[in-house]
């Protein structure tokens, strides 16, 4: 019963801070959220038993977050901070829903066509020896992962110099 009551609590934290990340105009306030968001997941993580994802979770993505609040620091100026507000128009609004519903049903779509619900039930009630999702996640064969893990490091990477450089640009104004 008490694990139910976390999760809810946990899960009422995740859903109202993405709200807010999602929503508010403030940077600042966004990557607060966002750090809610992630710890809210580490939680999760820590109440189902996988103490090594809910650390790693809160290790990673907590550094990553503080690399957002350095990044914005630096490239907004203090004016910026303080109040940026952004005017929101009936057009943009109107876009942008219909960029989701069109993104909605497009995801539909595919879950439908390809059974994917079916199928996900099917692959629940098994359970994937440690093994096989380690070879998964190193290996360099077909759906196996270390080149999209490698390609995500570089762009990191390239999004980290490109930070430095834009912040570097500025200063010589």
């Amino acid at each position: 019963m008490a694990n139910i009551v976390m999760f809810c609590i946990l899960a009422a934290v995740i859903l109202f801070s993405a709200v807010m990340c999602v929503v508010t105009t403030r940077i600042m306030r966004a990557a607060t959220f966002l750090l809610f968001v992630l710890f809210g997941v580490a939680g999760i993580y820590f109440l189902l038993d996988y103490t090594f994802l809910g650390a790693a979770q809160v290790s990673i993505y907590a550094g990553g977050v503080t690399m957002i609040y350095i990044f914005a620091i630096q490239l907004m100026s203090k004016r910026s901070l303080q109040g940026m507000v952004e005017k929101l128009s009936l057009g943009r609004i109107a876009k942008g829903a219909l960029l989701s519903v069109v993104g909605l049903l497009t995801v539909t779509i595919v879950f439908i066509k390809n059974n994917f619900l079916t199928r996900a039930c099917e692959v629940a009630d098994t359970e994937v020896p440690m093994d096989t999702i380690g070879t998964a996640l190193l290996g360099s064969e077909k759906y196996q992962y270390v080149l999209p893990f490698e390609f995500i490091s570089v762009f990191l990477l390239a999004c980290i110099i490109g930070g430095i450089i834009v912040a570097r640009k500025e200063e010589n104004k």
